[in-house]
């Protein structure tokens, strides 16, 4: 890794729509998954953190103002390391067994950006990496792991409807 890119974190955001209440019978295998999956991640080689709330995870965490949407919040130290974690043992079974508890949505549900090291991203920002995800596709300000970006810093692609307009004042 180069010292330009030990400067940089990799975050990561996944939100899931659930299809039942956390504490109903269609849900109990994923949430009596959580903390041992959560273990694994926390041991995991290459992870830095993750967003909890007083509960140990972060399942009643608001996102979007939702209640039915949980997040996932973490920080890594590169996409390889995120990449190994997600797709072997404990979280690998999980993923396959998504469809049961979480409704299929078309739009992106996961991004990943580069942060500085030390930095732990906030919900908000969470939500607006995802939402620039959504309108811009994969940039280097939010991205996935299959269009990914080198670690550094990265500014927002403005929209037509985002650019900044002249102050002209609008006769009434």
């Amino acid at each position: 890794m180069t010292q330009a890119a030990a400067a940089y974190e990799l975050a990561q955001v996944n939100i899931s729509r659930l299809k039942a209440p956390l504490d109903s019978p269609q849900l109990k295998d994923f949430v009596d998954a959580l903390d041992p999956v959560n273990a694994v991640a926390d041991a995991a080689d290459g992870f830095v953190w993750r967003l909890q709330s007083d509960s140990g995870n972060a399942t009643d965490t608001s996102v979007f103002g939702d209640d039915w949407l949980i997040i996932n919040l973490t920080v890594w130290r590169d996409t390889n390391t995120l990449t190994a974690f997600m797709y072997q043992g404990q979280h690998r079974e999980l993923l396959t067994r998504r469809n049961e508890w979480f409704e299929r949505i078309q739009e992106a549900m996961t991004a990943l950006w580069w942060v500085p090291a030390g930095h732990r991203p906030t919900v908000a920002e969470a939500e607006e990496r995802l939402l620039h995800l959504r309108a811009h596709g994969a940039t280097a300000y939010a991205f996935t792991l299959r269009t990914s970006f080198p670690a550094g810093e990265a500014a927002p692609v403005l929209g037509a409807s985002e650019r900044a307009l002249p102050d002209v004042e609008c006769p009434v």
